[in-house]
């Protein structure tokens, strides 16, 4: 699994080189668009999926791959994935339309409805969060891997709290009323994660709409750094079931 891993990080960032070939042309000509549910789409996702599943099925030909950017497989079929990769080619793509570089590949592995293995690149920082169950979560960075772990606050210090860029919500203020000092740290993608994971944050509340493929590699990496990460009225196995959208959830090192 170890190597698996290696082969994953090395992935992501073939996929993020994708996603900056595109990234550097003209705006007009990145293929921009609306899906059916009016979030946006470009080249950029397209390419960096073509990478992606080309890949994995040149690694794992037997496992299955649910992607945003790939054609929904019904449930009745996935019910009966006892393992399949879990993507997201280029997440946070309104974050990518903006230019400020706080978007990510996300790529995981999950086992009977559990994320065993994951990655987080961020193509413009150049930096990849990885993670493998039971073997702690790390950061690449400038051809360095060194681990990283969630912080606790000094008792004088405030609660970092990080929160979305694009998509704000106001059941955040009433969670927010139970610390006497608090800051707030705005960032996009899965990079809310990755900030928790390494101890830039303390706490990822999230009280807007995500979906499926854009947690499972975050998730792995935080919970291997000492955050623990739970889904409103979902059990121990989050990722194995119908519904893709995902409830309300909790990122936490407190």
């Amino acid at each position: 699994m170890k190597l698996l891993l290696q082969q994953i990080i090395q992935l992501a960032e073939q996929a993020g080189e994708a996603i900056l070939d595109v990234y550097q042309r003209d705006r007009s000509a990145q293929g921009i668009q609306a899906k059916q549910d009016d979030s946006p789409l470009t080249d950029a996702d397209l390419a960096a999926q073509q990478v992606i599943s080309q890949r994995l099925a040149q690694l794992t030909p037997d496992i299955p791959v649910l992607s945003e950017e790939a054609a929904a497989t019904p449930w009745p079929e996935r019910q009966h994935w006892q393992r399949f990769w879990l993507v997201d080619p280029l997440d946070g793509t309104k974050e990518f339309i903006k230019r400020n570089g706080e978007f990510t590949v996300n790529i995981a592995l999950i086992e009977q409805g559990k994320p065993v293995l994951g990655v987080v690149h961020a193509p413009v920082l150049q930096k990849t969060w990885a993670a493998l169950k039971g073997e702690g979560a790390l950061v690449q960075y400038q051809g360095e891997q060194y681990s990283i772990h969630v912080s606790q606050p000094r008792p004088d210090e405030p609660i970092r709290v990080v929160g979305s860029r694009s998509h704000p919500s106001p059941d955040l203020a009433d969670y927010l009323k139970q610390f006497a000092s608090f800051e707030m740290v705005p960032v996009g993608s899965s990079l809310k994660f990755c900030l928790v994971a390494e101890g830039s944050a303390h706490v990822y509340p999230r009280f807007g709409p995500t979906m499926l493929w854009d947690t499972g590699a975050g998730h792995i990496v935080a919970e291997e750094a000492g955050a623990s990460v739970q889904f409103e009225g979902l059990g121990d196995a989050p990722y194995q079931r119908e519904q893709l959208l995902n409830p309300n959830f909790l990122v936490s090192a407190l």
